[in-house]
């Protein structure tokens, strides 16, 4: 049986296991948001980076990639690497993937996605929503052992253009923060 795994963060651009296929495509009724907090990869417990999860919107879609995975062994070993890389996101889905925005039939059902629900008594990372420019600021400060909360944001904006996907929320989020470290370049801090 072939499993498919949906990445809409860092998975867009590090899989970080063996897949057959890699497609391009979206997700529906859920948009992609910086309200899940990182203490492991972009930021620490004293100091949380932001990265993404999903939520629920009703009409939104949500771009991404969809890696499929046939090899047994390869399944195991994606399933064990996916569970301590994504061990801050409390909830597994399996939703439908489209590559078609006007497909009613799914490319894929079924496929696996990570998400960090925002009940906080089981999800202790869940930051959730806040202003723009707060969590710009945040994202300028945070840094953890896999680098700086802003190469994250970064790369993912990045990522999302090379698929052909502008995000407005990554898009407004990525110029405030690059705004912010322009101000503090000017100021004289460090960046």
């Amino acid at each position: 049986m072939v499993m498919w795994v949906f990445g809409y963060g860092s998975l867009i651009w590090k899989a970080g296991f063996h897949y057959d296929d890699r497609l391009v495509g979206f997700i529906k009724g859920y948009r992609r948001v910086f309200y899940q907090g990182s203490t492991d990869h972009r930021g620490t417990p004293e100091f949380p980076g932001r990265t993404v999860t999903l939520e629920p919107a009703e009409g939104e879609f949500c771009w991404g990639v969809a890696y499929r995975i046939s090899d047994e062994q390869d399944k195991r070993t994606a399933i064990t690497y996916l569970e301590v890389r994504e061990k801050q996101y409390d909830q597994k889905a399996s939703l439908d993937f489209f590559t078609d925005p006007a497909a009613v039939t799914p490319a894929v059902s079924g496929v696996m996605v990570y998400i960090g629900s925002p009940d906080k008594k089981i999800n202790m990372n869940y930051l959730g929503p806040a202003p723009l420019e707060d969590i710009a600021r945040q994202i300028v400060l945070a840094e953890g052992p896999s680098g700086p909360n802003r190469d994250y944001l970064f790369q993912l904006e990045k990522a999302l253009l090379q698929i052909g996907c502008e995000d407005k929320h990554i898009k407004d989020l990525a110029d405030e923060v690059r705004r912010l470290l322009s101000e503090r370049k000017l100021k004289g801090e460090e960046v």
